[in-house]
């Protein structure tokens, strides 16, 4: 069942890819993961499914332990201090940088352990508080300042969540706003190859604005 959620997918990709004038190459589709079992990514993994997206750093620590890096791990949500030695030795991208603090202690773990951790910033486009990110422009710039700095940190990116509602106007502002800031940003000089947006319900509208990469869960999954 997975193999043919992963297959309406990937055909949905190619739909809004081919609307927006992009190539599908340009997508990265991520698998969300989260309370799923090893035998589900395993399926998914087995019809050719790479990326995959975990939001607990113990849950993305157990996973890793169990199916290591046959597959590439991002760490897509809330992250706190004081657990991000659970997520470094195992995530690939670390999308979900929210604070200067958090930077710095991803620095320090990476440093530990003698690599370049991927990192995007996580910007709040939403007024919703159960929103994650900074909202602080100045903050982006700061955290960015301090990435491009690090010799442990590789900054790849932004990130945003788009509101849940069935009005599509506020997840179109959302992501007009990361795509703008991005642009603004490469005026300053960061590289900033990646868009991290769009989800299940919103995905194709993401693509349209820029995304590079896609985080579906709901789509893969909960149909098996």
């Amino acid at each position: 069942m997975i193999i043919e959620s992963l297959s309406r997918v990937r055909e949905r990709i190619g739909i809004a890819c081919e609307k927006a004038g992009r190539d599908y190459s340009d997508v990265l589709l991520i698998a969300v993961s989260k309370n799923h079992g090893i035998a589900e990514i395993r399926e998914a993994e087995q019809s050719g499914q790479i990326h995959f997206g975990e939001n607990k750093a113990q849950e993305l620590r157990d996973k890793f332990a169990e199916i290591g890096d046959s597959v590439i791990w991002h760490f897509i949500g809330s992250l706190q201090s004081n657990k991000v030695k659970y997520v470094v030795p195992a995530a690939t991208f670390i999308h979900s940088v929210d604070s200067l603090k958090l930077a710095e202690e991803i620095a320090k773990q990476a440093e530990l352990k003698q690599i370049k951790m991927k990192c995007l910033i996580e910007y709040k486009t939403s007024s919703e508080t159960s929103k994650a990110g900074t909202a602080d422009k100045e903050e982006v710039f700061r955290i960015a300042e301090f990435m491009q700095s690090s010799q442990s940190i590789s900054l790849r990116g932004l990130m945003t969540i788009a509101p849940f509602v069935e009005d599509i106007a506020p997840a179109r502002k959302s992501f007009s706003d990361l795509a703008d800031l991005r642009d603004e940003m490469r005026r300053s000089g960061f590289a900033l190859p990646h868009l991290s947006m769009g989800m299940t319900n919103d995905f194709e509208l993401a693509i349209e604005y820029g995304a590079t990469m896609i985080r579906i869960g709901s789509a893969i999954f909960n149909n098996c």
